[in-house]
């Protein structure tokens, strides 16, 4: 007998534990389980080993809103974050759901009896077997996981040294004493540069080919680690969660609204921590304006303190080539490495690469529209959690699953099985993620499209989010309806 599960969430991560405590909560006697294609939960808390990863947001709003942060590091590292994951997901039994090494290869829903039915690989073995949903759930964010994206850099065959990407760190990585040349200048660089000159490399060159905006912030918070325990759980958690929630929606529409204004207010913060030898033009001014890209975060200015003491250097150029030695850049300088770490980006993927099919006909998702960035046209009884590029991603996933458990309230009470929103042909067309990162712009073009005004547009503004997310789920462009018999090869309603 195939399987058959009420709701089916692809993806243990935050957004997959997030989804599971929501619906669980809301329906405890609908059966659920989360499939997840590595060997263990946590997704990018996981699945990063590199030496200093850490969140790049605030615990206070990454942190779940029905489990309260209550460490004292505001920006948290990997190992508390997953450890964080590993408890939320026991207290509630969800982990009693997840069934490791299973990747979804394929979903095909049938109108004719409301549900999925799901091809599911064994990433082991190799093995295929089925089961059916009435609901599935896309909870595995947009994150290619089994391979991170490197240049093709000229010559690269030619270096006698070790070529590490983050994605895939070495547990046995021997870095003691040596020089390393990173590649990159997001948050996966800035991170690692840092650590690593803290933990032993002899040298760490940050090699960038244009700057990135960085800002510092503390590590700890005080006054909301003293509020979490003084006051009830409950109450501090709220208005901590509101205090950050406010300073990161005010700082990013200030700098949308007055990027003059935010260019020079960032200058002024980092010019302060940068030591007298290095040229902010050169290595620190983006030739864009702030969050175009998102910014990186530096808790404690670590960066800043590495260059300081000078066990760290920034260099801004080109690559021309891998030598036998290093890197040669196009200005002629070439960087002598025995480490070369490609922290240049990751690869997107959409709903992780499987393939969608309804009565039969094939979906192509680029031909879809997102309705409230949760939903597809074409798809019914589906979501997904795409979080925020702003803020922490989990305000987004909370926002989601709370509209999905309304959305499937409204249809026990109205006795309907399916839902699908319908799109609007007056509605322009725009990409997807409205974000001009490299990992971005490489495959914006194979997902989905958004609309250009509500409830077709994507927004990247939690405030605004809280009323359309507030919204009735009997919304226009949502159709909800029944099963539609399919009829036999005599033109009778088959059994």
């Amino acid at each position: 007998m195939t399987e058959h599960l009420d709701v089916l969430m692809i993806g243990a991560g935050l957004s997959g534990i997030d989804a599971a405590y929501h619906v669980s909560k809301a329906f405890p006697d609908r059966s659920y389980a989360v499939l997840e294609m590595r060997e263990s939960l946590g997704g990018t808390w996981d699945l990063f080993r590199y030496p200093g990863v850490r969140s790049d947001s605030d615990m206070y709003t990454l942190g779940f809103s029905w489990k309260p942060w209550l460490g004292k590091k505001a920006i948290a590292d990997g190992a508390d974050i997953l450890a964080y994951l590993r408890e939320a997901a026991a207290e509630h039994g969800i982990d009693q759901h997840i069934r490791y090494q299973q990747r979804v290869v394929r979903a095909e829903f049938s109108s004719a009896t409301a549900r999925w039915t799901v091809t599911v690989e064994r990433t082991d073995t190799g093995e295929t077997h089925e089961l059916t949903a009435g609901v599935v759930m896309s909870t595995s964010g947009y994150y290619r996981y089994d391979e991170g994206f490197t240049p093709d850099f000229p010559g690269r065959a030619d270096f006698t040294g070790q070529v590490v990407h983050p994605q895939h760190w070495p547990e046995d990585l021997d870095f003691a004493g040596k020089r390393v040349v990173v590649i990159g200048s997001g948050a996966t660089a800035v991170t690692l540069v840092p650590a690593l000159a803290d933990r032993g490399a002899g040298h760490v060159t940050l090699l960038q080919r244009t700057p990135t905006y960085i800002i510092s912030q503390p590590g700890t918070d005080p006054i909301s680690h003293r509020m979490l325990r003084t006051l009830p759980t409950k109450v501090a958690a709220k208005l901590v969660r509101g205090r950050y929630l406010a300073m990161h929606v005010g700082f990013y529409e200030f700098c949308r609204a007055r990027p003059r204004e935010a260019r020079l207010l960032l200058r002024t913060l980092l010019e302060r921590q940068l030591p007298a030898d290095i040229a902010f033009d050169e290595h620190f001014k983006p030739p864009y304006d702030p969050w175009d890209q998102r910014l990186c975060l530096v808790p404690h200015g670590d960066l800043f303190k590495a260059l300081r003491k000078h066990t760290v250097d920034v260099v801004t150029d080109h690559i021309e080539r891998f030598t036998p030695a290093g890197i040669r850049l196009q200005s002629g300088r070439e960087l002598e490495a025995d480490i070369v770490v490609t922290a240049t980006g990751l690869n997107l993927q959409a709903f992780g690469g499987a393939s969608f099919a309804v009565d039969g006909r094939d979906v192509d998702l680029r031909d879809t529209m997102a309705f409230k960035g949760m939903m597809l046209t074409e798809l019914p009884n589906f979501a997904f959690i795409v979080g925020y590029t702003n803020a922490s991603w989990t305000l987004k996933a909370d926002l989601v699953c709370q509209y999905v458990v309304r959305v499937l309230e409204h249809m026990e009470r109205t006795g309907t099985r399916i839902v699908v929103p319908r799109r609007d042909p007056g509605v322009p067309e725009a990409p997807f993620l409205d974000f001009a990162a490299g990992y971005v712009l490489r495959a914006v073009d194979d997902f989905p499209k958004q609309g250009s005004e509500e409830p077709w547009r994507l927004r990247m503004n939690y405030f605004r989010d809280l009323k359309v997310f507030a919204a009735s789920v009997d919304d226009p462009a949502l159709d909800y309806s029944d099963p539609v018999p399919a009829l036999s090869t005599a033109g009778e309603v088959s059994a």
